[in-house]
């Protein structure tokens, strides 16, 4: 009897950390039937994976894809990077529970928190649901090309109880707490695999108020913490506003370790010293030997947003606004090459400055791949003043030569360079703060699986293969409570990618306007994935999609 695939002649790298052995992949169904020499054995289908690395698939643990897979069920870019699990609903933004006339609300915050566009939102989900399982269940029926792991959001759940009230620094009656444990209760035992928050006050609604749940105290977190215990316990995740309330951010990660047992939580180097690193560091250790099951999850370089022809200006000013209002991307170019257009741009640009510092915007550049800067390197600043000329001169040079593909990385996140590999060679930290689907016409981080290990591993040695590969599958999935995915073992569910460790790379971020009602996101593709696997089917093939959607929301969980 054939079996369905056979993966021959790779080095498995199984996701547990252990050294590669060339071996063959049996696959029947969505499980993994055999592992080893199969020169025997015959199959429907087979790849030819000699030379080419064989792991578990990735799994993202900071997402938000809650919008887009209802009108993207390929849950691009994530598909393109190697991933076959993703975790929705972080930082306390969920569009359940809801009720009809609250959806508007849930939208808007959305795009204000995440900038993912409030109209698309509305159009492009069903919204045939009240509750988060319901929700859940909707995407189900969306058939999701990757697995879907879901968290309940603290946003919708306060305003959900509270109404307007939720927003202010109102404490909740004893009453809403019960609603709220109730809440949380029912979507654990619904298929949530958690409860997420936000607590940092750059998260607000359209109106400049924080969002529901950032000045809320402990207390009602604890109620929370009962809910999900009700329902066998769950994971909380957290954005945490570590700048202003660092004592009160780290207690309340400590008390829900305590209470739930499983923390997730988002954090960096920070911009200066090794500080980031040494208190981050120094919380992991202390509380993971006390409570344990605290993970921080980190971005793989500097970030913050990407600025050039796209959505974002160089500058912010009415003749740049002007320009930014042309149709297309080679009209901006030709308007550019305009002497007269062009002074009036350099001229406002030297009046107001660019948008951003430009010590700290550094060029992606036009070769294969982008250029990150990891190490530092030249600045706008820099570029400019080694050819003595005003750094929106560089900058409109740049994009006039590249035909406005170039785009110029802001570094509003983990400046701290050389202190970033020490961080994520910590061994609770999961090396992927992609906000995979957030931020759309701002930035693309969805390769941070493919930068990691082309950076990190390939060109800075940071960490060996076997360890890299570990941190994307095996770690994130023991933080979720997944079973029977995150290594490749006979009997695992077949989410496994092949690739070429050589030829991996990320390609430039494009921006394209596939949004409904046309509004537009940046997106990253690969190279060197020959296939990725989801559920034992091929989703992508020499970076192409195969039509297969074989995805699944997962609701059941391992819980310590």
């Amino acid at each position: 009897m054939a079996h369905d695939l056979i993966i021959r002649n790779g080095t498995i790298v199984d996701g547990t950390g252990r050294e590669g052995y060339v071996a063959d992949i049996a696959i029947d169904g969505d499980r993994i039937s055999a592992i080893g020499n199969l020169a025997g054995e015959v199959a429907t289908r087979e790849i030819d994976a000699t030379g080419q690395i064989v792991s578990p698939g990735f799994i993202d643990l900071h997402t938000h894809l809650d919008a887009q897979v209802g009108w993207d069920p390929y849950m691009t870019s994530s598909s393109w990077h190697g991933v076959t699990t993703v975790l929705m609903g972080n930082c306390g933004v969920t569009f359940a529970p809801v009720r009809p006339e609250n959806r508007e609300f849930l939208a808007e915050m959305m795009e204000s928190v995440e900038d993912i566009p409030r109209d698309a939102i509305l159009d492009g989900l069903p919204w045939d649901w009240e509750t988060y399982p319901e929700y859940l269940d909707s995407v189900e029926r969306m058939e999701p090309a990757l697995n879907i792991v879901g968290m309940v959001g603290h946003c919708a759940v306060r305003y959900h109880v509270m109404g307007d009230r939720s927003l202010s620094d109102e404490p909740a009656t004893p009453e809403e707490l019960n609603a709220m444990r109730d809440i949380a209760e029912e979507s654990i035992a619904g298929g949530a695999v958690g409860f997420s928050t936000s607590r940092i006050l750059l998260h607000v609604v359209p109106d400049g108020r924080y969002v529901p749940g950032t000045l809320a105290p402990i207390d009602e977190y604890l109620a929370v913490a009962d809910g999900m215990n009700a329902a066998g316990g769950g994971l909380f995740q957290a954005v945490n506003d570590f700048a202003t309330r660092g004592g009160l951010e780290f207690t309340l990660l400590k008390e829900m370790a305590q209470s739930c047992g499983d923390v997730l939580f988002s954090g960096g180097v920070g911009n200066s010293g090794r500080g980031g690193l040494d208190v981050f560091g120094g919380f992991l250790e202390n509380e993971n030997s006390k409570h344990g099951n605290i993970t921080l999850a980190s971005m793989t370089r500097p970030s913050g947003s990407l600025c050039g022809l796209a959505q974002i200006a160089p500058v912010k000013g009415k003749q740049w606004r002007q320009l930014m209002q042309l149709p297309t991307i080679a009209d901006r170019v030709a308007a550019l090459k305009d002497p007269a257009t062009r002074a009036l741009l350099v001229e406002e640009g030297k009046e107001k400055g660019m948008w951003y510092d430009p010590n700290f915007i550094h060029p992606l550049g036009v070769g294969a791949s982008p250029d990150y800067h990891e190490e530092g390197g030249m600045s706008v600043a820099d570029h400019a003043a080694a050819l003595g000329v005003h750094p929106v001169d560089f900058v409109i040079d740049r994009l006039i030569e590249s035909d406005g593909q170039e785009l110029f990385n802001t570094w509003f996140f983990n400046r701290a360079t050389d202190a970033m590999g020490d961080l994520l060679s910590l061994p609770n930290v999961y090396p992927g703060l992609a906000d995979t689907g957030a931020h759309a016409g701002q930035i693309c981080d969805a390769d941070a699986s493919t930068h990691y290990l082309t950076y990190w591993h390939r060109t800075r040695n940071k960490v060996a293969l076997a360890e890299a590969v570990r941190k994307l599958t095996s770690f994130p999935a023991a933080v979720l409570g997944l079973k029977e995915r995150g290594t490749l073992a006979v009997g695992q569910f077949a989410d496994i990618n092949v690739f070429d460790i050589d030829q991996l790379a990320s390609e430039h971020p494009t921006y394209a306007n596939d949004f409904p009602g046309g509004k537009g996101r940046l997106m990253v593709k690969s190279r060197g994935y020959a296939a990725t696997l989801v559920n034992g089917k091929i989703v992508t093939e020499q970076g192409k999609h195969s039509g297969a959607r074989p995805g699944r929301v997962i609701r059941e969980f391992a819980r310590s």
